[in-house]
């Protein structure tokens, strides 16, 4: 099997393997489905990913009407109408290719955690631009401390973590 996190401009090489292997998409965020549309046409890969945001989620975490909440987030809107081999989930899923879905800095901003590799995919939750892995200030939600949000994460230090994959910036 060979898991695609969040993928975004996959080298051809990498593609290539996948085609020799089971590859399966699984995203952090919905927001970070990136490549994700063309990887699961090409390599017809099940996707794996936490549901975007309803109208509903957008008036609450935005303060936007109704009106301009409209039909809810437009990520994954691509998967609406089509016969596509997604799974949605959210934190506490075990998904059936090994991965296992964490609270992360929202409901569907999630820490992923693959026990076989002793590896974390953090997302958004925790990401390095160059100070190391940190929870950025500027992310976290309307009404959430630093200190709550160390507090959600703070089951983590538990795991035998080997390796830290970010969304954004360097494994760690």
């Amino acid at each position: 099997r060979l898991l695609l996190f969040d993928p975004l401009g996959v080298p051809d090489e990498l593609e290539a393997l996948a085609r020799e292997r089971e590859p399966a998409i699984v995203l952090t965020s919905p927001w970070h489905e990136r490549d994700t549309k063309a990887l699961v046409q090409r390599l017809g890969a099940p996707l794996f990913a936490p549901p975007p945001d309803t109208a509903e989620d957008l008036m609450r975490k935005f303060g936007i009407t109704a009106e301009q909440a409209g039909d809810g987030s437009p990520d994954l809107a691509w998967l609406k109408g089509g016969e596509w081999n997604v799974r949605f989930f959210g934190a506490g899923d075990r998904l059936p290719v090994g991965v296992e879905a964490l609270p992360g800095r929202e409901s569907n901003d999630l820490v992923l955690w693959i026990e076989s590799r002793q590896a974390l995919v953090t997302g958004d939750t925790l990401a390095d631009f160059g100070r190391g892995l940190e929870i950025v200030p500027g992310w976290l939600p309307d009404g959430v401390t630093r200190e709550a949000m160390v507090e959600r994460l703070r089951p983590l230090l538990d795991l035998p973590v080997e390796v830290v994959y970010p969304a954004h910036g360097e494994p760690a």
